[in-house]
């Protein structure tokens, strides 16, 4: 019943329907990609390894830190391993390409969803505007009870591809926002940690603690 009642108001909304299915099919494939995405992320965090990790390296034990770290599929945790193992420039500056990485990770396909908001609008109106372009071209073509009928269903059309429009960018602008949200999340636990770990660095290189030598290590291992 509910297939048939849209098939009917579809096929009512005129040619600019088809663009509008279009930018609907992509938009809800995105949400959903990035819903299964933040699902699966959420179920990689470890707080109790992010906590053992700071737990270690707050008594300079970086040996312990670089093993609980590595593998995990938590991204602060990752963020933390990078920034421990990198061999070239600073560690701030590693600890910052980590991060963007997971940032650029967990914002893809982002700007489709605003491609949509935008667009399903927009075609809406362009259904507008030519559903009551059609509807007084056919005015001159009838008589006055005909014109009447023609006016109504241009108004019609122009109202079904408007209220697609606007109801796809609603739906839009709703899970934008939470993704957008469980962005910053992440960017704050990110920077967090990243701070964290500059500080308890830096601690031990002032009591001694030999980064250089342990990155060496750690890379001889790992080769």
């Amino acid at each position: 019943m509910l297939a048939n009642t849209l098939a009917e108001y579809f096929t009512k909304g005129g040619p600019i329907m088809y663009p509008i299915a279009l930018v609907a099919i992509l938009l809800f494939a995105v949400i959903a990609e990035r819903g299964i995405f933040w699902f699966l992320l959420g179920r990689r965090r470890d707080m109790a390894q992010l906590e053992n990790t700071l737990g270690a390296m707050e008594n300079s034990d970086f040996k312990a830190a670089v093993a609980q770290t590595q593998g995990s599929n938590d991204p602060v945790v990752r963020m933390i391993y990078h920034g421990l193992t990198h061999m070239h420039g600073s560690l701030q500056g590693a600890l910052q390409v980590a991060a963007g990485m997971e940032i650029k990770r967990a914002g893809r396909f982002m700007v489709l969803i605003d491609t949509c908001i935008t667009l399903a609008p927009l075609l809406g109106l362009l259904g507008t505007v030519t559903g009551i372009m059609g509807s007084f071209q056919k005015m001159g073509e009838s008589s006055i009870a005909g014109a009447m009928t023609e006016i109504q269903g241009g108004i019609g059309e122009a109202l079904i591809a408007t209220a697609a429009g606007l109801g796809l960018a609603i739906i839009g602008v709703f899970f934008l926002n939470i993704y957008n949200e469980m962005m910053e999340k992440l960017k704050f636990d990110l920077e967090t940690a990243a701070t964290n770990v500059e500080v308890m660095v830096t601690q031990a290189k002032q009591e001694g603690f030999d980064t250089a030598a342990f990155r060496r290590e750690t890379a001889a291992k790992n080769a």
